[in-house]
């Protein structure tokens, strides 16, 4: 389990950021040129990936002169943040889109993305997880969007079909009535906004206005979300991983004590402890306001006024071209972030075109500076979703979120 529950637990590590030096990278040379070997600092699911983003950075510096040394970080959050503290950080390194924003307010990020020639090559929702105050900053390096995994044996034990599979709220929640057996829940996933958060949005709701200056948290869409949400836990068809044995809603699906879960493409990992396991990937159920998913992704960063921006861009462009995304994708599975080879993964991986086209409507799970542990304690109201009431949790959500974000924006 490397990535799996990564993405509902980011959100509680943004803080840390807050304690870094002013200094970014104890130069202010700009772009100046260099051919001093290249560090990159990676937060790795394991050796392939590791291996992988060696080898490409090798087979780039062959042919322009220089060294690359990538480190597979053990705690990327605190390695990043000691990094920069002592005006040391790397040349390159993975910035997910939950400390994005934080980094980029305190000028700690080289906005290279908007001048570098692929710009347009990746999916817009990409592209906006990583601009801050309209300016494009950092090259998404991959993605992944949350999908409906179901349990092929489970489905077809109740008789379902694939004309079954869930396309609104109302299927969704016959299927997990169907499933839902002595032993096994129909439905499980996270007690977060990683997940839950994605009712809201489907209802037409969303933590944010459009242009990011007001909280929009209290609506009437995004009470239904939860509402929706409640309406499943309390008819018993929803069950939250710990009340399942379960670290995470995939564990429970390979247990078989859950017949569908949410969880993004990290799902295949799971073959490896159930190797016995079938499974399908559907698109996410649409809402009273369409559909919707999250899309959670990692940049790749360089420090501001960088004495080895140009070399690192060169990498970056490197990295991020179709054919190397594509070898990444063999080598650990990641999708493209660019639209082009993402279209060529999903007809090599058919079973994972769901997550792909996910992306055509996906939108990222707010993350602004200050806002992590709000959304913390927004995490604990959720656990109680059952017996709680919506309205009220989304009430002080509303306040604590605002006031996070004034703070944000210097009010």
């Amino acid at each position: 389990m490397n990535t799996n529950r990564k993405w509902g637990a980011a959100l509680l590590a943004v803080g840390m950021v807050a304690g870094l030096a002013a200094c970014s990278s104890g130069s202010s040379g700009g772009n100046a040129s260099s051919n001093k070997p290249l560090t990159i600092l990676i937060g790795s699911s394991g050796a392939a990936e590791t291996k992988a983003v060696q080898d490409a950075s090798d087979a780039w510096a062959a042919t322009n002169k220089t060294k690359v040394t990538v480190t597979a970080a053990s705690d990327l959050t605190q390695q990043l943040g000691q990094g920069f503290s002592g005006g040391n950080p790397p040349d390159l390194f993975y910035m997910s889109w939950d400390q994005f924003q934080t980094y980029a307010s305190k000028k700690y990020l080289e906005p290279y993305a908007a001048n570098q020639t692929n710009k347009g090559a990746f999916y817009p929702a990409l592209t906006k997880a990583f601009t801050y105050k309209s300016k494009f900053y950092c090259e998404p390096k991959d993605f992944s969007t949350l999908g409906l995994i179901i349990n092929s044996d489970k489905w077809a034990a109740a008789g379902l079909t694939a004309s079954d599979v869930p396309k609104d709220w109302a299927s969704l929640e016959t299927v997990a009535k169907k499933l839902t057996t002595g032993d096994t829940v129909g439905l499980a996933f996270g007690a977060e906004y990683a997940r839950i958060g994605t009712f809201m949005n489907q209802a037409g709701g969303s933590l944010l206005s459009k242009d990011g200056k007001k909280v929009t948290a209290d609506t009437a869409e995004n009470i239904a979300g939860l509402t929706e949400v409640k309406k499943l836990a309390t008819a018993g068809v929803l069950k939250f991983p710990s009340a399942l044995d379960s670290g995470w809603s995939g564990e429970a699906l390979g247990k078989g004590k859950a017949a569908m879960v949410i969880e993004g493409p990290w799902i295949s990992g799971l073959k490896g402890d159930y190797p016995n396991l079938k499974y399908t990937v559907a698109e996410l159920p649409a809402g009273p306001g369409g559909k919707s998913t999250f899309t959670f992704s990692n940049c790749w960063g360089i420090p501001a006024q960088s004495k080895t921006a140009t070399e690192t861009e060169s990498l970056v462009k490197y990295l991020t071209s179709d054919a190397q995304q594509l070898k990444f994708s063999a080598a650990f599975g990641v999708i493209p972030s660019t639209e082009s080879a993402a279209k060529t993964y999903a007809t090599t991986y058919p079973n994972n075109a769901p997550f792909v086209k996910g992306n055509n409507y996906a939108v990222s799970p707010v993350a602004f500076a200050g806002a992590a542990s709000v959304i913390a304690d927004f995490n604990s109201q959720l656990e109680g979703i059952a017996s709680g009431d919506p309205k009220a949790i989304l009430s002080a959500l509303q306040k604590n979120l605002q006031s996070a974000l004034d703070t944000a924006n210097g009010k």
